[in-house]
């Protein structure tokens, strides 16, 4: 019997997800930076120093992800559904968070009382884990899924918290400004050493060829540029060369611009889907089955 031609697997091949936009990317470059900003001003508020510039900054940019990913929403005022799932969404977990986070920080912006900035702080850090989580929670998207994804999420969201501590060298007190450049480069290290596990992990395990080309097409400049440079500015400043003001607050800009290189190409460039594998082709009547496929994907 003639053999019935084969159709190539490709219409079977992973897709970037467009469900979510740059609006919801913006809810993790904004709302993360902001979690870690608020969780670092605590650490900053144990040294002595003034942070309500600082909690107050966190605010501005958790509202401000919150308000995009809002925008986003089909129909905006049905919102509050949102808060209906709390023992099985990180999502509502993440929402749930936002109001004592915004009241916590208001109060210490307030200076009501010294222990509300370290409230604010882990309520910050508590918004970031979510986040991280709410990527990790979406099954449908292998590098989201993927068990190295939530802590370099995290890890990111600090080291722009701490980047943007850096950037307020100038107000913050001179004992103090070696200490903010070496909290950045250990935040920096941990980032690095952390993204460095998850894309090896990714090309070990497989991944959709559309992910990993996105992730490895901003490699060389989030390793450069959001690491090295500003590290060896950090370190600058840390020692005391002149100009360490100067040298902290660009490795603090480089710091938080990597890291929202790197969220918005894991939410919008890198998010494929699935896709579709099948264990050997279909043929019609008694042709032979085609090998297994798994089409746009790498690794096993």
């Amino acid at each position: 019997m003639k053999h019935v031609q084969q159709r190539p697997a490709g219409h079977l091949a992973p897709r970037r997800q467009q469900n979510w936009d740059w609006r919801a990317a913006d809810n993790f470059v904004c709302g993360g930076a902001g979690g870690g900003l608020l969780f670092v001003a605590a650490l900053a508020h144990l040294a002595g120093a003034e942070v309500r510039h600082l909690i107050g900054a966190g605010l501005l940019l958790v509202g401000t992800g919150l308000f995009c990913v809002w925008l986003e929403i089909g129909r905006p005022w049905r919102a509050l559904n949102v808060f209906r799932h709390l023992r099985t969404s990180w999502m509502t977990r993440e929402a749930s968070v936002a109001p004592l986070l915004f009241i916590s920080g208001a109060l210490a912006v307030a200076g009501l009382h010294p222990a509300l900035p370290l409230l604010a702080g882990l309520c910050g850090l508590a918004f970031l884990y979510s986040q991280a989580r709410i990527l990790a929670a979406d099954k449908g998207i292998p590098a989201w899924r993927h068990p190295r994804c939530a802590a370099v999420v995290v890890a990111t969201g600090l080291a722009e918290g701490a980047g943007l501590l850096a950037v307020t060298a100038p107000v913050l007190p001179p004992r103090l400004l070696p200490v903010a450049a070496l909290v950045l480069i250990l935040a920096l290290l941990a980032r690095l050493w952390l993204w460095k596990r998850y894309l090896a992990g990714l090309e070990a395990d497989g991944a959709p060829l559309g992910s990993l080309q996105a992730l490895t097409a901003i490699e060389r400049r989030f390793v450069l540029f959001g690491h090295l440079v500003p590290a060896a500015s950090a370190i600058a400043a840390a020692i005391g060369v002149p100009g360490a003001t100067a040298a902290c607050i660009l490795a603090g800009l480089m710091a938080v611009g990597g890291g929202w290189l790197f969220k918005y190409t894991l939410v919008r460039r890198a998010a494929f889907t699935q896709g579709i594998a099948l264990k050997h082709l279909p043929v019609r009547g008694r042709g032979t089955p085609g090998p297994a496929v798994k089409p746009g994907w790498s690794g096993r």
